[in-house]
């Protein structure tokens, strides 16, 4: 098989799966309220406030609280039917952060190392000669659990996430003692070190 026809077969198994997954329907769950109107959906739950602008060729049908992700022709055009499954999946995290929230659970090793509330901003002390102010995005609550451990919460998934590895930057797992600011249960590879003669 040539290189060209091995990657027109492979997208075109990756557009029959994504266009499967934009098939699936998104349940309004109650307390959740949804406007759609001139290619952009806008929901609206207990915890905020989430917009997204469709992608050319994808539309969307809401009817009896359930979102339907509809597709032009997705027979002929495989990447309309490849961006309904990315659409449904970003219109399903809008419901689920508005109705439920994300959260990333972190924790901190090191001997000395900690974190500390400061109103809605978090300090942190982890071995540098001056402790790191980190100030709460928009949309972000960042809640103390103890000493080494917090946690990230709020309605936007990749925000979450975003905010989640700004701060695992600021003092990333070393190799050898894993010291440094992970994930929970995040598996650190270790290094051995060197040993003297």
């Amino acid at each position: 098989m040539s290189a060209a026809k091995f990657y027109v077969k492979f997208y075109n198994r990756i557009a029959a799966a994504m266009s499967r997954v934009g098939r699936k329907p998104v349940n309004i769950p109650n307390g959740v309220s949804v406007d759609y109107g001139d290619k952009i959906l806008i929901v609206k739950g207990p915890l905020g406030e989430e917009k997204l602008t469709l992608m050319d060729g994808i539309d969307l049908v809401i009817k009896d609280n359930v979102i339907r992700i509809t597709v032009g022709n997705a027979t002929e055009d495989k990447k309309d039917a490849a961006s309904a499954g990315l659409m449904r999946s970003l219109v399903s995290n809008m419901v689920t952060g508005v109705s439920k929230g994300y959260e990333k659970h972190m924790e901190i090793v090191g001997v000395g190392y900690r974190v500390m509330q400061q109103n809605k901003d978090v300090q942190f002390q982890l071995g540098f000669s001056h402790p790191i102010l980190f100030s709460t995005p928009a949309g972000i609550i960042i809640e103390v659990l103890e000493a080494t451990k917090f946690k990230i919460k709020g309605a936007n998934k990749q925000q979450v996430g975003q905010v989640a590895a700004n701060i695992r930057k600021l003092r990333p797992p070393e190799p050898y003692k894993g010291k440094g600011i992970r994930y929970k249960d995040e598996h650190v590879r270790k290094k051995a070190g060197k040993t003297g003669k």
